[in-house]
């Protein structure tokens, strides 16, 4: 009974439900829009980070991430290459033997990082052939390399001409070799464009000295679904004091710790956010108060229990504070949907720091179900923790007094 009266008192009145309504739409959308895109500029930059070139998981010999010596290069032994077998997760493989060299053309010489991989694995966990800026894609069959544009820039060279790389080999063998240059690539980052250099993983074994071993084997996985539980089941595998396996977290701590750090500054604009919203909403319950004074003096004067009176309102904000969530994340959709389809591009000074940062200059939604409801319950609590006003109210009120304002 209560329930049917609160649901027909809040369309009494269709202004004052539809003012009440609008403002809690319009904080849940606030507050989805902020939280969506924090989320997803920070999605896009650990894919950026996954996608250019790491990987969401390595396998190396035990040790080498502290030093990255090529001096710990190992063989891919049954173990490691069970690891796709036994977890389903894991698309292939990425075996890889890099270390750094000097690069020479003419009169040139250029500081490099040499990485040897297999051109189809390389392409379908960073899709590395799509960032071909000229010329072709290597091949695994053939002795010839790919340059980022910052390299060839430095040494004044491109497709076609041969590049001489220099280096200090495995265990300590003379590295030399001479390579035609097939295509060179661009990447997002700056950094990168100045120091990278790819030969089939067979030329680049050859060329250190290493046949047959790689430093790294990286996981190419589809999301970071279970990231832990893989990592988790990988270790456990491999014997132990032999490997390490490390996720992106474990080999890139600083990327996480800016995320804390950007989240924590985040979580103050949200409180400050969720402050004015509750300013806002209990403004609306303050005035539908204050409007329905005279009609419950009359309600309480004829006898009416005032906290029966009380529950039926509070059941009015309630259902007004759903009907605006329910709202709210129905407005917040489309906008979160454009733009994480077609997300906000930087430019000039913003746009250069994500790129010295080795990411694109862009800003995405999170297309996450648990934005939208989180916030929009999130909304919800407030509003109706805000609808005990007017049952205070009702509870002080004086019904002669109440009929006379």
């Amino acid at each position: 009974m209560l329930f049917k009266l609160a649901r027909r008192n809040i369309w009494r009145n269709k202004r004052r439900t539809l003012i009440t309504a609008a403002s809690i739409m319009f904080a849940v959308m606030a507050a989805v829009s902020v939280s969506s895109l924090q989320s997803g500029v920070w999605d896009n930059m650990v894919n950026n980070v996954v996608n250019f070139y790491f990987g969401y998981a390595q396998v190396h010999q035990e040790g080498y991430w502290e030093d990255q010596s090529i001096n710990k290069a190992f063989a891919v032994s049954d173990e490691v290459k069970a690891i796709q077998t036994d977890n389903p997760e894991i698309k292939q493989l990425v075996p890889r033997v890099e270390s750094f060299a000097l690069a020479s053309y003419e009169s040139q010489t250029f500081g490099v990082l040499v990485i040897g991989t297999n051109p189809e694995a390389e392409q379908g966990m960073t899709g590395l052939q799509d960032r071909v800026r000229e010329g072709d894609y290597f091949r695994a069959d053939e002795d010839e390399v790919l340059v980022a544009v910052g390299v060839a820039e430095k040494l004044k060279l491109g497709v076609g001409d041969t590049i001489v790389l220099i280096s200090q080999g495995y265990r300590g063998v003379n590295a030399a070799g001479k390579y035609v240059i097939s295509g060179l690539v661009e990447f997002g980052s700056p950094e990168l464009n100045k120091q990278m250099v790819y030969l089939p993983l067979e030329t680049a074994q050859e060329f250190f000295g290493a046949e047959g071993l790689v430093t790294s084997v990286a996981l190419d996985m589809e999301s970071r679904k279970g990231l832990a539980q893989i990592v988790n089941n990988v270790k456990s595998s491999l014997p132990d004091g032999e490997y390490e396996v490390l996720d992106y977290k474990e080999m890139l701590p600083e990327l996480l710790e800016a995320k804390e750090m950007d989240e924590a500054s985040s979580k103050i604009v949200l409180w400050v956010l969720y402050l004015i919203i509750a300013f806002g909403i209990f403004g609306t319950i303050l005035m539908m108060t204050k409007e329905r004074q005279y009609e419950f003096g009359v309600l309480t004067s004829i006898g009416m229990n005032r906290w029966k009176l009380a529950f039926s309102v509070w059941m009015e904000v309630v259902l007004m504070g759903l009907l605006g969530a329910i709202m709210g994340m129905l407005v917040s959709l489309p906008i979160v949907l454009y733009l994480h389809y077609n997300p906000i591009r930087l430019t000039g000074d913003f746009a250069s720091a994500y790129e010295n940062m080795g990411l694109e200059p862009l800003m995405p939604m999170a297309l996450d179900a648990s934005i939208f409801w989180s916030q929009a319950v999130l909304i919800f609590v407030i509003t109706t923790l805000l609808a005990v006003y007017p049952i205070w109210k009702i509870m002080q009120l004086k019904p002669v007094e109440a009929m006379r304002a």
